[in-house]
């Protein structure tokens, strides 16, 4: 019995190996998606635009600073998610082939134990790339919609 169910857990865990890499690659892509999207949005700022906040409440001036804040929450969402799912994704994609690594080289194959370490070692570098990017974004993109909360308060008291 025990080793039936050994066997299950390790061909189902075989089986989410694909997934795994098919999201890292995904997130990876994002990743940088997001820079570029940064970037612009930080040259954008330089020039006195790109405040979501500000143009936001400039354009319905009733937004409550709770409405606000979610509409904050809502922009940073994605690469929140992302820079703290795409390191759990990196260790799962370590953890699967470690197994079959472990089972060839018992069997003396070491083709296949390289194989699947380069696959282990890839996905979670990616992975922590990817994470790194958007933990950064999402730090920096913080700060700025803080700035703005603060700099609509300013507006409303001035109105």
């Amino acid at each position: 019995m025990n080793h039936l169910l050994e066997n299950t857990m390790y061909d189902v865990a075989q089986v989410f190996l694909l997934p795994t890499l098919l999201l890292i690659a995904v997130l990876f892509l994002f990743a940088f998606w997001s820079l570029g999207e940064f970037l612009l949005l930080a040259w954008r700022r330089r020039g006195g635009s790109g405040q979501v906040l500000v143009k936001a409440w400039q354009q319905r001036k009733d937004l409550t600073d709770d409405e606000l804040d979610l509409l904050a929450h809502t922009v940073l969402e994605a690469p929140r998610v992302a820079s703290r799912v795409t390191p759990m994704l990196g260790l799962v994609a370590t953890m699967i082939p470690m197994g079959p690594a472990l089972k060839s080289l018992s069997d003396g194959d070491l083709a296949q134990v390289s194989h699947n370490l380069t696959v282990a070692f890839s996905a979670v570098i990616l992975a922590l790339i990817a994470a790194s990017i958007t933990f950064w974004i999402t730090n920096v993109r913080r700060r700025w919609l803080a700035e703005e909360m603060i700099a609509i308060a300013r507006l409303r008291q001035e109105a």
